[in-house]
């Protein structure tokens, strides 16, 4: 038979694929999906319905219907004094997924190095290999995750065309500082590099942290593409609506590919989207609270049958580091246990490690109703103490 494309061949059943099929072999409660198990706001998804209904549902714009490239600008205008241009910085994308892979084949070339940090979300190293980069990876470390300079100054050279900057970072739930940021802002002028910011768990942050979107930082206007998602901010993940911030030169190569790849995106989710983002601060703080007191929940039950909870700062997820507790395993033979022997589902943070992983880490999903993560509790009631030496 004719060989097919290796960069997609070759990749392995991914670890969330075989730890969800664990979850409905065994009836697990599976905290490893990274979505909620409400229905999302009701409001917003009337908004879709009466759009659907009573609007227009031909091809909309590719580039996304005025209103919510509209929307879109002012929001990040109110949140972060962003000025954009809606008609010439701001793209709708089917997803957060489709708006970096958009991003990707737009900069990258074959023999372009692309920085990225692992643990890595799992669609950028196929991307940037399909478009013929080279793949430079960095380790980041638990508990706190940060970047340093030894560790930007290893790779950063006069072939980084570009980085791939995820922020708030899942699974490790970081929200980074701005010392960070301008860390990395100053080795992107340093060597010429785009930014490409995977900013989709912006609003999904805690205990009064801000984000601060890297294009916002002195010297990366123009440099930095900005993406978000709809389906984070509002927890409506099946919507598949992102958003793509750029400067025009970068953003017209991205809406070219974007052309090829999916075109537009359902105007009735669209319509509903600029609805929802135009909506008042307070229900953003109010989702956050929400989301909040659930993560404390499911933290507080953790630490109280004995799992070593380091804190989450946003996104839907917590981790937990093993290496305290003296189990004679990884993490990844931890979750296959657990999904086995207690019925409930969880992922090892190695999977987002291509070389040289962090293999003690665990990530659970806390974004479920309280009777689910109760539940999940009491069966992990002993979890932590078999195989303790």
């Amino acid at each position: 038979m004719t060989s097919m494309n290796k960069v997609f061949a070759d990749l392995p059943v991914t670890i969330f694929e075989a730890m969800s099929q664990l979850a409905r072999d065994n009836n697990a409660i599976n905290l490893g999906q990274g979505f909620p198990d409400d229905p999302g706001p009701e409001d917003i998804r009337r908004a879709a319905a009466d759009a659907s209904i009573n609007g227009y549902n031909q091809y909309p714009s590719m580039m996304g219907i005025p209103e919510l490239r509209q929307a879109i600008a002012a929001h990040y205008g109110r949140w972060h004094g962003l000025k954009l241009d809606p008609m010439t910085e701001v793209m709708v994308t089917s997803g957060g997924t489709e708006a970096l892979t958009s991003a990707i084949l737009a900069v990258v070339e074959p023999g372009d190095e692309v920085v990225a940090f692992q643990p890595v979300y799992d669609s950028y190293l196929p991307i940037i290999r399909q478009a013929g980069g080279i793949p430079r990876l960095l380790r980041l470390e638990p508990p706190d995750w940060r970047l340093t300079e030894e560790m930007l100054a290893s790779v950063f050279n006069h072939k980084t065309k570009a980085v791939l900057f995820n922020n708030p970072l899942n699974p490790a739930a970081v929200v980074y500082p701005r010392q960070d940021l301008e860390l990395l802002a100053r080795f992107c002028q340093q060597f010429d590099t785009i930014a490409i910011c995977d900013e989709v768990w912006e609003h999904v942050i805690f205990d009064g942290r801000e984000h601060i979107p890297l294009i916002t930082i002195p010297g990366m206007r123009d440099r930095t593409i900005k993406v978000g998602s709809a389906g984070k901010i509002f927890s409506l993940t099946g919507w598949k609506i992102g958003f793509v911030c750029a400067a025009p030169p970068l953003l017209r190569v991205a809406a070219k590919v974007h052309q090829f790849l999916t075109f537009t995106t359902a105007p009735n989710l669209q319509a509903a989207v600029a609805y929802g983002l135009n909506k008042p601060a307070d229900y953003f703080y109010d989702m956050r609270k929400d989301l909040a007191r659930s993560r404390d929940r499911l933290t507080k039950g953790l630490e109280s049958i004995g799992f070593p909870v380091l804190k989450s700062q946003g996104t839907y997820f917590l981790t937990v580091d093993l290496s305290p507790l003296g189990l004679n395993e990884t993490d990844e033979a931890f979750c296959r246990r657990i999904v086995t022997d207690y019925k409930v589902a969880a992922i090892p943070v190695s999977a987002f490690y291509e070389q040289d992983a962090v293999t003690s880490v665990v990530r659970f999903c806390f974004a479920k109703q309280d009777a689910t993560l109760d539940t999940a509790l009491e069966r992990l009631a002993d979890a932590v103490h078999r195989r303790k030496r």
